[in-house]
Formats: C-alpha cells, sequence, structure tokens
C-alpha cells in the first residue's frame, strides 16, 4: 500500500510545471490559489465602466511605470469584505512608492447593480483607492476572471505577473509586492 502511494506521488510529481517556468514571486505561496504567471501577459485595459469612485476615469496606460493591483470584488460579498482590511493596508503602506490599485466593482446581485449603493459601500468601507464600477462584467470578460474576490498583480511594464484568487495567503502579497517594486520601469 506504501510502495502504490509513493509511485502515485511520484506519477504526480513527474507532471508538475518544473520549478524554473515559474516565477520566483511563488516563493512561499501559502496558498493554491495563490499563482505566479510563468508567462506574463499584457494586462487587459479597463473596459465598459459605467462609473468612477474615488476618482475621474483611469486606464492602466497611464498607470504604466507603476505595479498596479486590479481587485475584482464586490460588497456584498463576504469574502471580498474579509480581504478589504488587507488590501486598504497595502494600498496604505506602498502607494507612495508607486503602488496603485483599481477596485473593479463587479456586480453579483442585484441591489449591488446600484452606482449610490456602491458609494455608500465605499464611504462604509474606507476604501480610498479608485473604484471602476462594472455592471455588464466587460473588465471581468476581458481578464476573464470566475472569482470574487480576484487580484491581478501587474508590473511596470504593464504584465500580469501574479493572480490571486479567493481569501487567505496575505503574508506573501507584500513579498509579491515588494518584488515586483524592485524591478526596474
Amino acid at each position: 500500500m506504501v510502495r502504490r502511494i509513493r509511485t502515485a506521488l511520484a506519477a504526480i510529481a513527474a507532471l508538475a510545471l518544473p520549478a524554473a517556468l515559474l516565477s520566483p514571486l511563488t516563493a512561499g505561496a501559502s496558498s493554491a490559489a495563490h499563482f505566479s504567471v510563468g508567462h506574463p501577459r499584457p494586462a487587459p485595459e479597463l473596459t465598459g465602466v459605467s462609473t468612477w469612485i474615488n476618482s475621474g476615469p483611469v486606464t492602466l496606460a497611464s498607470l504604466r511605470g507603476k505595479v498596479v493591483l486590479v481587485d475584482f470584488w464586490t460588497f456584498g460579498c463576504v469574502n471580498c469584505q474579509r480581504t478589504l482590511p488587507y488590501v486598504k493596508a497595502w494600498y496604505a503602506k506602498y502607494h507612495a512608492r508607486g503602488f496603485e490599485i483599481i477596485g473593479v466593482h463587479t456586480p453579483e446581485l442585484s441591489y449591488e447593480r446600484s452606482v449610490a449603493n456602491v458609494r455608500k459601500a465605499v464611504n462604509r468601507l474606507g476604501i480610498t483607492y479608485p473604484v471602476a464600477i462594472d455592471p455588464s462584467f466587460a473588465t471581468w470578460n476581458a481578464y476573464s476572471n470566475q472569482y470574487w474576490p480576484a487580484e491581478y498583480f501587474i508590473d511596470k511594464q504593464g504584465r500580469i505577473r501574479h493572480y490571486v484568487e479567493g481569501e487567505g495567503g496575505y503574508s506573501n502579497t507584500p513579498k509579491v509586492i515588494e518584488a515586483l517594486l524592485a524591478e526596474p520601469a
């Protein structure tokens, strides 16, 4: 029995991607929901945004040279609410060093479609970074996103380098941000 388990584990390990294909940003990841992108791809531009909260319209092109977190969330999602203290803390700690956050509010439920409700939630939750309202899921679809919350870390050249779906692994994220901020523009 032990031999069969070891053989099965060896077969699974042989199928795994070689470590060299993964970015060094995966080091220390504490959850399978955190992925560094082995082959960075250009981040899709924000599209279909009906309203901006806390700022005028923002484009990823205008943020080139900065590290950007595109954070898909919705205010009624308890998982999103639990990530917000961490997201806000990263913004407070790294914003002055060139770290930007764009919250992309993509509604899941009907009451989350109300811009007035989103504004109230942004105020109540103490969110100070720009929030894009994506009611038609245009940006969501451009990213091929499937989860609330989902975080896409974009490097200074505008490429997606790290991705997180769901909650957890909060101790790894500052390492990702620090590594991306340390790279040349």
